[in-house]
């Protein structure tokens, strides 16, 4: 395999056959926090907080880089650099990761179905729809395991890219300027935080998932020889289309539904279902159809992603743990994982969808919470080779930017209760 030290030499087109990795992480992040978040800041505060999700996206992204470099300088995934710090590290981990893999796969997965159903007839149940979509992700995953994903992940987001482009230049013709008596709302009251929160916990995607970029590097190794630099342009070019899209996200939601009068739905499946009728309404029925593919490309890559980056990251977790001789040595397939992630999402849809809702928005909380745990984890595995100052001093800015606002979370919380 490429080593750093070999890549620098590689002729340009390299770059583009190492494109897979951070492509199928860009289609992991514009799930939840693209369709659904993005587009309720725009929905509900108009542009005020376009500097928020850019920032947001800034501040994150060295720690989703270290991941590339740790992987690529130390020819190992994030999980063993996790085993390496500590025991406990990995543990921690492991527990975080067990709790998004059922609770996110059911999330997406539902808000998948919900969309395909605007479009099939009305006597097909949520319930037959989630189950028909997960048989086919999982038989596409278990029949083309990662060169599959990888495949799909690019065909997806280059729809994607472009529709949204298209739907965002449609909605900029169209006259839906808010009334002039409209009062807009202000993001920066007490009531509007735990939504901030949500919103910044899953943009672009929660640092954990620089773990399951890991594992996908770490299986694009085995089809070709990776060098760093073309691994950091792969990354580089999914995580700022994916910053990029949050933003055109927020401009579907701020040019077509803020200033509406119709309350803005808060529930993922019944706001994608309404954001998608007022295109309808508003532009045209042909629109319908543009809006509601945007939508699904986004759900169907993200719950792809999610399935696969999930099963990958448990299988590997559980092996490095086996192999050091701690207990519990779980050894399973990476089918095994999925198919048992499968099912579980699967029946938290069938039998506690009304506590789904809920569940989601512990999971996004938590992941916001733990955003400074894993970047301070990323950060200190980065220090095993030398770092240029300007990572130094841009980690230690975003460990402490992210702990601040954490803290003042939890301490706004405690007040409440």
């Amino acid at each position: 395999m490429a080593t750093s030290q070999q890549s620098n030499n590689l002729p340009a087109s390299s770059r583009w056959r190492a494109l897979g990795p951070g492509i199928i992480l860009s289609a992991a992040a514009v799930g939840g926090s693209h369709l659904v978040a993005s587009t309720q800041a725009g929905a509900l505060f108009g542009w005020q907080l376009w500097w928020l999700i850019l920032l947001v996206n800034v501040i994150k992204y060295p720690f989703f880089r270290f991941g590339v470099t740790y992987t690529l300088n130390n020819q190992e995934s994030l999980i063993a650099g996790y085993y390496r710090k500590g025991p406990w590290y990995l543990r921690t981990f492991i527990l975080l990761n067990l709790i998004g893999a059922v609770v996110n796969t059911a999330g997406v997965l539902l808000l998948t179905a919900s969309l395909l159903k605007l479009f099939l007839p009305d006597s097909w149940s949520l319930n037959l729809i989630s189950a028909g979509l997960l048989a086919i992700c999982v038989a596409l995953l278990l029949a083309g395991h990662y060169r599959s994903l990888d495949r799909l992940a690019k065909l997806i987001m280059f729809s994607l890219t472009v529709a949204t482009i298209v739907a965002v230049a449609i909605a900029w013709q169209q006259d839906t300027s808010p009334p002039a008596d409209f009062i807009s709302p202000s993001p920066w009251e007490l009531a509007a935080l735990g939504f901030l929160v949500a919103m910044m916990g899953w943009m672009p995607v929660p640092i954990e998932l620089s773990a399951i970029n890991s594992l996908w590097i770490r299986s694009k190794q085995k089809l070709m020889n990776l060098s760093l630099r073309d691994c950091l342009f792969d990354f580089n070019l999914g995580y700022w289309v994916t910053a990029v899209l949050a933003l055109l996200f927020l401009a579907l939601g701020a040019l077509i539904q803020f200033g509406n009068p119709q309350p803005v739905a808060m529930a993922g499946g019944q706001f994608a279902s309404q954001f998608v009728a007022m295109y309808r309404d508003t532009i045209g029925p042909w629109s319908e159809y543009l809006v509601g593919a945007i939508a699904f490309l986004c759900m169907f890559g993200t719950t792809l992603a999610v399935l696969d980056g999930y099963a990958r990251t448990l299988r590997e977790s559980f092996r490095v743990i086996g192999q050091h001789g701690d207990k519990p040595n779980w050894q399973m397939s990476e089918a095994g994982w999925l198919i048992l992630q499968a099912i579980a999402g699967l029946a938290l849809i069938m039998f506690f969808r009304g506590a789904l809702g809920p569940m989601l928005t512990f999971a996004m909380t938590l992941a916001f919470i733990t955003t400074p745990f894993f970047a301070w984890l990323n950060f200190s595995l980065a220090h095993r080779q030398p770092l240029a100052l300007k990572w130094r001093v841009y980690g230690w800015i975003g460990v402490l930017y992210l702990t601040l606002f954490a803290l003042g979370f939890l301490l706004w919380s405690a007040l409440l209760s």
